[in-house]
């Protein structure tokens, strides 16, 4: 048992740093045969398709995550079943309107941002939202069996995909890379829903039950999920966007490239964060709260220790790895990426703050924690951006996760010091 679990875990960290290895590849041949001009047009395409997708799309997976657990530990077959087709309803509607937003907006976007040459390629990037709408529905049927290391998986496999869609059209254009990506997505979001299907079939196949009274607290879980997704997913590509409406393309292009770091930090600990959520979910459903306070202390130390170790090297040797990973015609990076590698690896330490409100059945507590963030985000990438180009958003961002980090220590301690609830499991506490 412990030789599978072992395995799984394994598996689970290689497909996803392997994914994360092909993400940070894709944004590096973007950089070297996109021109600095046309990487910006690029960032804001995919910035302005997360903005909109964030804003309609509703975040069932937690409910999925949470509330699957439930029913498979209580063997509620019927219920599990309606949560599933009422999720991919509310995700192919999302996904939907997200697309129709985009069509609209798109005519308009040269005007929106001050730049010239949006309009074709965000007609076309409209579509991503549709194609990978229903993916993560998917992923959580293959996480409710356990096996986190097939949905790590299919994660590389989606990066894979898109990477090579990005390698082989960059020289084309822009307009044909995004065409190439739609098309990627389609097949990776196929492929993890046949896998999705066949997982959820082996549970014990019921007709479809009502949820009953349980449906307003789904309905409540989905909501403060979706609001807390919104916020999380809204802060990267917004701040793009206002730094792309008071600043150049060029500085947008340097503030994208300087950001990657980040990105290769919050993968570092993916792996630990994907066991956290499947196991501490039901840890947490069984009743056993030391067991998930203790992993996070440990998760915490680990990712100190490691943060300790590598920052210094990356911050002395930045300008080579932004000449190398960037091109020598982005080094306007280096300073921005120095922030950024800081305050990637301060949000490294805290990366257990995306699966334990999921966890524990809180997910308000994101919308609170990161609403500060992207209160102090906005307006300082505004300004900040607008004096000082990239580097003066990158210090938004450390600034912001700062505030982020210092938010999740006060609830982190308040939570750990209210007494267990009666009964072994724990659906949702008001926030105080």
């Amino acid at each position: 048992m412990r030789s599978r679990l072992f395995w799984r875990r394994s598996a689970a960290a290689a497909g996803t740093y392997a994914s994360a290895a092909l993400g940070f590849a894709a944004t590096v041949v973007a950089l070297h045969v996109f021109s600095t001009e046309t990487f910006g047009l690029y960032a804001l395409v995919l910035a302005m398709t997360a903005f909109v997708q964030s804003l309609l799309d509703l975040t069932v997976e937690e409910a999925l995550v949470k509330f699957g657990f439930r029913y498979t530990t209580r063997e509620d077959w019927g219920r599990l079943r309606r949560l599933f087709e009422s999720a991919i309803a509310f995700k192919l509607a999302g996904g939907v309107l997200a697309t129709a937003l985009l069509l609209l907006i798109a005519p308009f976007a040269n005007t929106l941002l001050h730049k010239h040459g949006l309009t074709t390629p965000l007609l076309i990037g409209a579509f991503i939202p549709l194609a990978q709408c229903t993916e993560n529905v998917g992923g959580v049927a293959i996480v409710l069996r356990g096996r986190y290391d097939i949905r790590a998986f299919f994660l590389f496999v989606s990066m894979a995909l898109r990477f090579t869609a990005i390698a082989v059209f960059a020289s084309h254009g822009l307009s044909e890379t995004i065409a190439a990506m739609v098309v990627a997505q389609v097949i990776a979001t196929t492929a993890i829903s046949a896998a999705g299907w066949a997982a959820f079939r082996r549970f014990p196949q019921h007709a479809s039950v009502s949820l009953a009274e349980e449906r307003r607290d789904i309905l409540s879980f989905v909501g403060q999920s979706t609001a807390a997704t919104a916020v999380i997913s809204l802060t990267a590509p917004l701040s793009l966007l206002v730094l792309g409406r008071v600043s150049s393309t060029t500085e947008v292009a340097y503030y994208r490239a300087a950001m990657s770091p980040q990105q290769a930090f919050a993968v570092v600990s993916a792996p630990a964060r994907l066991i956290l959520l499947t196991e501490q979910t039901r840890d947490w459903e069984r009743g056993t709260r030391d067991a998930v306070f203790a992993g996070i202390s440990r998760y915490m130390l680990g990712m100190a220790a490691l943060a300790v170790v590598i920052l210094p090297p990356l911050l002395v040797f930045t300008p080579e790895l932004a000449k190398l990973l960037f091109s020598a015609k982005n080094v306007g990076a280096v300073d921005a990426t120095r922030i950024v590698i800081v305050a990637g690896a301060l949000r490294m330490v805290y990366g257990w703050t995306k699966s334990f409100p999921v966890s524990i059945g809180r997910p308000a507590l994101r919308i609170w924690t990161h609403g500060v963030e992207l209160l102090v985000l906005i307006p300082l990438v505004a300004i900040l951006g607008k004096e000082w180009g990239a580097t003066g958003a990158a210090s938004a961002v450390l600034a912001s996760s700062v505030a982020f980090c210092v938010c999740w220590t006060f609830l982190f301690l308040r939570i750990r010091r209210e007494p267990a609830p009666a009964g072994a499991t724990f659906v949702e506490a008001a926030l105080p």
